[in-house]
Formats: structure tokens, sequence, C-alpha cells
């Protein structure tokens, strides 16, 4: 017995070729062209992403993480946060794939009923991967200059990170 959902994409596509057809648009073509700039638009972003990922992966082999992790594990603790969460709170901002693999870390070694486990959830779901949306979305229409876009999302970042332990603790009536 098939799903609904397993029809979505085709009736999709379908209503996009009679909704194409009926304006007498050549929809053959501007796929095409679409396509084109799709793969003009991944090369074009393709030196920011590899930077990403070595810089990620440069992070963690070198122990970097570790170290930054235990130096700001005394003011985590101020701040509500657990410190085994800091290194997915440190990650996210950089590596959406990082970081997914530190929350199944974290959610297989104290479960997702936990404290720390739902912290990690909550900040997975409330923080954004600032700086491969940044690469991706300004280095595909070619802004160099993101001014004032990267701390006030890092910014926002923070405040997600501290706001989830905090709305853990008033959620679960942990005090």
């Amino acid at each position: 017995m098939s799903n609904i959902g397993d029809y979505i994409m085709p009736i999709m596509a379908l209503i996009i070729i009679i909704f194409g057809l009926c304006k007498k648009v050549s929809v053959f073509d501007v796929f095409s062209l679409g396509a084109k700039d799709g793969l003009t638009t991944t090369f074009r972003i393709i030196p920011a992403l590899v930077g990403l990922m070595v810089s990620v992966s440069m992070l963690k082999a070198s122990g970097a993480l570790d170290i930054i992790t235990y130096t700001l594990s005394p003011i985590a603790k101020v701040l509500g946060l657990p410190s085994e969460v800091l290194p997915l709170a440190l990650l996210r901002p950089v590596s959406g794939s990082g970081s997914l693999a530190l929350i199944e870390n974290i959610l297989s070694e104290y479960g997702p009923d936990s404290f720390i486990g739902r912290v990690a959830s909550v900040i997975q779901g409330s923080t954004e991967t600032t700086f491969y949306c940044v690469a991706v979305y300004f280095g595909s229409v070619g802004i160099k200059d993101t001014r004032h876009t990267i701390p006030s999302a890092l910014a926002s970042d923070f405040v997600g990170i501290i706001a989830s332990a905090i709305a853990v603790r008033l959620f679960f009536d942990i005090l």
C-alpha cells in the first residue's frame, strides 16, 4: 500500500510542466538554463565550502576543539549550560554535518531524555550553520562584504545556545 507522499514530487513536476505549457514557456529550455545556473553557482561557492570543511576537520583533529571546550567549561557552568554540549555549540555555526555527528554521540552517550540530550537537541534545532549559510547564500550571488551579518548571526546563535538550557529547565521542570 503506497502513501500519498510517494506521489507528491511527480505531481509537482507534472503541475509545473502543465503550467509552463499553458503559459507557452519552453519548459525544457528553462529547465536546462536553471540547471546551468545551478552548476555555475555550485562551482563559484566550492572554494568557500572546501575551506570550511578543511577548517572543521583541522579543528577536531588537532585537539583544539577539546582545549577550547575545557577552557570555556567554567563559563558554561555559570550560564547553566552543560559542558558536554560545548563542542556542539562551538561547531554548530560552522558545520551542519559535524554538529549532527556530535549530537548523535551526545544522544547515544547520555540519552535523548537526559538534560544534556534535551539541551543538545534544542541547540541543534534553534541555531544555524552560520558560516555555511553565509558562504553559500552570499557566495551564490557574489557578495563579498558580509558587513553585520556574521556578528548578528553569531549573536543569535549564542542566544539560542543559552536559551536552550533555560528552555529545557523551564519546560521539563528541571531547576
